[in-house]
């Protein structure tokens, strides 16, 4: 299976697995995932296609585990899927095109901005709010915008849908991370699809490590629905950080070079 030792297939399995639980809770599976890939001597974009095979499998996985138990309203959740996939095949299409500069700047920013909105948040419980705005113009609005990112380059995607979901459609925590593993289900299957295309997917390694991620995956919505909040809330809080500074450290993060510069 792509000339891996077998001991390596298995820490990927691992890896995997642990990843799609903490995806399904708070999202940032991608924080392990990537780097193990890459460490499994993959080349970046090979690494890429892989990791959203095995990510595919994670979000289905939960998707599936948040509509068995109701937590779905598909008049919602349909089109937002829909309108991911969509955004996030563009997205994919385009990965080459667009300046990756920006988005290495400008996302760890978004996502210590996230954090501390989640952080300071009062009332923020598994209850809904008055939405700030349709349904359906956030389903072909934001929804897609959020994937069209996803398949460009991808860190905190669903950390971007639960704060859209919580802030504008008013969702509860729970209700939220429901739709948000939908939404990365749908953006997942579009870039999939676009990366397969491309010839840049290890399939065994995917496969392999898509298994780990189904049961990872349905450990960590169990787990979720059944903490909800309360474990969702600190949760989330910690990946955005964690993945902002994970953004941060490499040197050649163009905001870490424009500050030394004003330094």
């Amino acid at each position: 299976m792509s000339g891996l030792e077998i001991d390596v297939l298995m820490a990927l399995f691992a890896v995997g697995l642990v990843a799609a639980c903490f995806d399904a809770i708070a999202g940032g599976g991608g924080l392990l995932t990537l780097p193990a890939l890459l460490l499994a001597g993959m080349s970046p974009v090979e690494a890429l296609g892989t990791n959203k095979l095995q990510s595919t499998f994670g979000s289905t996985s939960s998707s599936v585990a948040f509509v068995r138990r109701g937590h779905v309203d598909w008049r919602i959740g349909a089109p937002l899927a829909l309108s991911a996939l969509i955004g996030s095949m563009a997205g994919a299409l385009c990965a080459k095109l667009l300046p990756r500069e920006v988005l290495e700047a400008a996302v760890p920013v978004a996502l210590i901005v996230i954090g501390v909105y989640f952080l300071l948040k009062r009332g923020l419980s598994d209850a809904d709010a008055a939405a700030k705005m349709p349904a359906f113009v956030f389903g072909f609005t934001i929804a897609p915008l959020v994937g069209f990112y996803d398949g460009v380059f991808g860190p905190g995607a669903g950390s971007f849908y639960m704060v859209g979901l919580v802030s504008l459609l008013g969702f509860g925590v729970m209700k939220a991370t429901a739709h948000t593993k939908l939404a990365n289900a749908g953006s997942n299957w579009g870039s999939l699809f676009v990366f397969a295309l491309g010839g840049t997917v290890a399939w065994g390694v995917g496969l392999l490590m898509g298994l780990g991620a189904l049961i990872g995956a349905q450990i960590g919505s169990r787990l979720a629905m059944r903490l909800g909040a309360r474990l969702i809330r600190p949760l989330l809080v910690t990946i955005c950080f964690i993945l902002a500074a994970k953004l941060l450290s490499d040197p050649a993060n163009p905001l870490r070079t424009f500050t030394a510069q004003l330094w």
